[in-house]
């Protein structure tokens, strides 16, 4: 692997979902409270319920941006995926360094489950500071959602920390079927590079594209776009679309509520998406 990264270093999971379900059990469970963004991945709170787990949300800023100083006091571990779901927000290599040294006493957890499409990977950081894991998923830019493969990589007494609590639950995460997608998938280099180059080209075509027609598009490093336009509703956008069997993620929740999260397709998909919002557009769905 690359990075000088050993075998030892690694855990694999059935899905990343399960590897974070044992990094939160058997790594971030402390008296002080763990620490993740206010707008971030769902499962993370699911977690904390779970296993009860103290937890302190910490907002991002007006631009959805993790804040260092903001993670200044102690806690039991930081969380936080980079990028960012749902807002694709892109925390960069110097910013994640910055505060691994700021808490060398705490677990800092980084969920790269999107970091193909743009970003520069922390596995760079592992063999530099034992406090940190990362977590991959090849459900994303590697197209096996189906077969449930993720895996984690740190610092050896990490990885033997989340293997003793594995063991208790099931020793055996991955059938056959699963490791020879993995290994086919990461050995298939070419096609990796030529299926998330399409996505990024498409990406920043749409986003160029949604900009132009008056939305407002934060800068994504993932698979999506977080969008919202000044003048209409998201939740009835979002209505509009489904009647046209176009189906996009709109967020109930405070500060994203007008947000829209739309994941990259085809061209031909990103295509018939513009005609439908230029067309619901110029009807009256204003926000009231």
């Amino acid at each position: 692997m690359e990075f000088g990264i050993s075998p030892q270093q690694i855990f694999v999971g059935n899905g990343s979902d399960e590897v974070l379900a044992h990094v939160f059990m058997a790594l971030l469970k402390h008296e002080l409270p763990i620490f993740f963004p206010d707008i971030t991945y769902s499962f993370y709170p699911v977690y904390c319920g779970l296993y009860e787990i103290a937890h302190v949300t910490v907002p991002l800023d007006e631009n959805f941006e993790i804040r260092r100083e903001d993670y200044a006091t102690a806690n039991g571990g930081i969380i936080f995926p980079n990028p960012n779901a749902p807002t694709g927000r892109l925390l960069p290599l110097t910013a994640i360094e910055r505060l691994l040294l700021a808490h060398h006493r705490s677990v800092v957890v980084v969920d790269e489950a999107y970091i193909d499409f743009g970003g520069e990977s922390a596995l760079a950081l592992v063999n530099h500071h034992p406090n940190l894991l990362v977590v991959h998923t090849l459900s994303k830019s590697r197209s096996l959602a189906g077969l449930r493969v993720g895996y984690a990589v740190g610092h050896r007494d990490l990885i033997e920390a989340l293997e003793r609590v594995k063991n208790s639950f099931n020793s055996y995460p991955l059938d056959r079927l699963a490791i020879a997608g993995a290994v086919a998938a990461i050995g298939d280099q070419e096609y990796f590079e030529i299926t998330r180059q399409a996505v990024i080209s498409s990406r920043e075509t749409l986003r160029s594209t949604l900009l132009r027609q008056g939305f407002e598009v934060l800068p994504s490093a993932a698979n999506f776009i977080f969008v919202r336009h000044p003048q209409h509703d998201a939740g009835q956008l979002a209505a509009a679309l489904r009647q046209r069997s176009i189906l996009v993620r709109h967020f109930k929740l405070p500060r994203i509520d007008q947000y829209l999260r739309i994941t990259i397709g085809t061209d031909a998909q990103c295509a018939l998406l513009v005609e439908a919002l230029a067309e619901i557009a110029g009807r009256s769905i204003l926000i009231a």
